[in-house]
């Protein structure tokens, strides 16, 4: 069972169950919403499967708004929710100011970064690039055109991360393939704009692409339903989305920010905190979907080259450039 909280506006009052345990946690989805079938919804999966195996109640939220970040915190904070736990890069700088004046409440951030992390926070990141690069990979060997194409969400150095695997991963196996990058936006709303996705997929298409890698969040639903109407392959990301059209989604790029969230409601108020967790192919924090969806399109070939590919990059036996490393991509310039 879930503590349903929603604002109504940005100086509504947050109405706390009486009956609520001091120590339930707290989750914040990202603008998008938690049902964008997605990176929130992945974080709805992990607080529910906690809730169900546990017996618990949590608190929730949906943002409707920037200005609400900061706020949602503080009401969180103050009505003793433990911990609080926040999805997407642009809680950082909200979980900075606040975390301080609430000593005794952890924090988590899920995707954002701070130049100092406080006593009682926790970030926790993925290696976003090595499951990008096992997709792109798959988006090289399904493609007959030689042209793939990667569209992001916001242009942020997180989603160039994204394609910057995706692109290594395709030109590893064909160093002669062309990727066709594009941001859907510079500002939030980005995540959640299926118009402009659709739009920038048919773009693509015309410029040869008949494989698309969204990276986008809820605007990625737009991009891989025009990519099934307009028969070419789409790729969805963070979690599962091969159900959405099935047989034209030829896989997923997971990136578990479920198993975050259960892991942070499962350690509760005594989570460790002060540092940064980091979840890649080798803690299996991120990978690729494969299941009776898809099956049809992932050949044997296919699955042993990827699943090689995985074993070397967590053998170290293979290297894939992070955007991160000097803001630029050995394979895709943005």
């Amino acid at each position: 069972m879930t503590l349903m909280q929603k604002f109504l506006g940005a100086s509504a009052a947050l109405a706390l169950s009486a009956g609520a345990a001091l120590a339930d946690p707290a989750l914040i989805f990202d603008l998008g919403g938690k049902f964008d079938k997605s990176f929130n919804e992945a974080a709805f999966n992990g607080a529910k499967r906690w809730a169900e195996e546990t017996g618990g109640e949590f608190f929730e939220i949906e943002l409707q708004s920037e200005a609400q970040r900061e706020q949602a915190l503080r009401r969180f904070a103050e009505s003793g929710a433990n911990p609080v736990i926040t999805t997407g890069f642009a809680f950082a700088d909200p979980v900075s100011v606040v975390a301080p004046d609430y000593p005794d409440t952890k924090f988590v951030n899920i995707d954002g970064w701070m130049p100092e992390v406080p006593a009682n926070v926790q970030l926790i990141g993925f290696q976003e690039h090595q499951g990008s690069y096992l997709v792109g990979m798959m988006a090289a060997m399904a493609s007959e055109s030689g042209t793939v194409g990667f569209i992001g969400g916001m242009d942020i150095p997180l989603i160039r991360h994204f394609g910057c695997g995706f692109a290594q991963g395709v030109k590893a196996v064909n160093p002669d393939a062309t990727v066709i990058a594009n941001m859907t936006g510079t500002t939030p709303s980005a995540w959640n704009d299926p118009v402009k996705g659709s739009e920038l997929t048919k773009a693509q298409i015309s410029q040869g692409a008949d494989v698309v890698y969204a990276a986008a969040g809820g605007t990625g639903v737009g991009v891989l339903q025009t990519a099934a109407d307009e028969n070419i392959l789409s790729i969805g990301v963070d979690s599962n989305q091969n159900y959405l059209h099935p047989g034209k989604v030829l896989t997923s790029m997971l990136k578990r920010v479920d198993v975050a969230v259960y892991d942070s409601m499962k350690a509760g108020a005594a989570m460790e905190t002060g540092g940064f967790t980091t979840l890649g192919l080798a803690e299996e924090g991120v990978g690729y979907a494969l299941d009776e969806h898809n099956a049809s399109l992932v050949s044997d070939d296919m699955k042993t080259a990827v699943d090689t590919a995985r074993e070397q990059i967590i053998s170290g036996d293979l290297e894939v450039v992070a955007y991160y490393a000097n803001d630029s991509c050995p394979a895709l310039d943005f």
